[in-house]
């Protein structure tokens, strides 16, 4: 015997106009089905819009204890983060259009909800305020040295275009020192202004630049306690 519903015929039991049937538990599949296709379609809806609300920001440190300037100025970084802080892992990269001489840079990419209230232009400014705080100061050779680069990269959807800086970053997705730190936290995250996301951007950068990840610091205690 066909299994009705309505006018569809789906399977071998019948069921009359209010699903009535000897098969009562088929019904609460079906509607189980439908509640779950809901779900995952709120859920991926609220991925996206997590997404659409992400900051961007590129870290790189040349000068100094640029491991440590880079692993503090994270912490400091996550005062402006609502929800969602993610980090990348650090990344020793060597230097692009610097001055000759310079030394390899500690990278890596941090992304986070913003606190309400939060604009790009009071972003750009903590930015700045905190690489000063670092010892950064302005410098008269392009690219040079410095114990502290805070780039924004990515504020949500947001676009600028003005003397003082340009949303999307301009530059970022021709940077592996800024893809691939960023596509180990954002990989699916659609770059403003483009339809590829942050790990297809990474494949199709074409260079000689040399990245590699920097190793986890040991655990001091783990180690303190297997050499007893």
């Amino acid at each position: 015997m066909n299994f009705v519903i309505g006018r569809f015929v789906i399977g071998q039991f019948v069921f009359g106009k209010g699903c009535e049937c000897a098969k009562g538990d088929v019904c609460l599949l079906l509607e189980k089905r439908t509640r779950t296709r809901r779900s995952d379609t709120r859920a991926a809806a609220d991925v996206a819009y997590r997404m659409a609300m992400l900051i961007l920001v590129g870290i790189g440190s040349n000068r100094g204890d640029s491991i440590g300037i880079v692993r503090e100025s994270i912490e400091r970084l996550r005062s402006f983060a609502k929800s969602g802080f993610r980090t990348s892992s650090l990344w020793r990269t060597s230097p692009v259009d610097c001055p000759p001489g310079s030394a390899d840079f500690i990278n890596a990419v941090v992304a986070f909800e913003p606190r309400d209230g939060l604009t790009p232009e009071a972003m750009l400014a903590a930015l700045k305020q905190l690489e000063r705080e670092f010892g950064r100061s302005a410098v008269l050779v392009r690219n040079a040295p410095r114990e502290l680069d805070l780039d924004l990269l990515v504020y949500g959807d947001e676009a600028r275009t003005s003397v003082e800086f340009t949303l999307p970053h301009p530059r970022a997705t021709e940077r592996r020192f800024v893809m691939a730190p960023a596509a180990e936290i954002v990989a699916d995250l659609r770059w403003p202004g483009t339809r590829l996301t942050v790990a297809e951007l990474l494949a199709h950068i074409d260079d000689k630049e040399i990245v590699e990840r920097v190793p986890d610091r040991p655990n001091t205690a783990a180690l303190i306690s297997s050499a007893r």
